[in-house]
């Protein structure tokens, strides 16, 4: 504050601390690739090749890891389908699911407010990497 000026708004209080809630979930979904893994799974249902298609440049490790994690948060179920061929199938839980909405949203934000909205993507364009 300089001398001679009154004191704002945001010079009154201190910031509040982040919510508990959000630094859970950001934990999770936070994570390169893991929002994008339970938007393709809002869908429907998918294998692990199908999910590996639907997420460019995912490598199948990071995929695996990630789905992995979604598992042990109780966000997706890992289904083994009986063979032959042996395939793996993944979806989402009730908790998965109830992300659906959340998700609907921020992509409507993005659209909104960030630059590169899917009018301007096309392959090549860093911003919708």
């Amino acid at each position: 504050m300089g001398q001679g000026t009154e004191p704002t708004a945001h010079d009154a209080e201190p910031c509040a601390k982040v919510d508990v809630g959000l630094t859970r979930v950001f934990g999770i979904l936070g994570k390169r690739w893991s929002g994008l893994i339970v938007a393709v799974l809002t869908q429907r249902p998918a294998y692990f090749v199908e999910l590996r298609r639907a997420i460019p440049r995912i490598s199948e490790r990071m995929l695996s890891d990630r789905l992995t994690e979604l598992a042990e948060a109780g966000i997706v179920v890992r289904e083994v389908d009986p063979g032959p061929p042996l395939r793996v199938s993944y979806r989402l839980t009730e908790a998965g699911e109830a992300l659906g909405p959340a998700l609907g949203e921020l992509g409507s934000w993005a659209e909104k407010y960030l630059p590169g909205g899917a009018a301007e993507c096309t392959e090549g364009a860093e911003a919708c990497r």
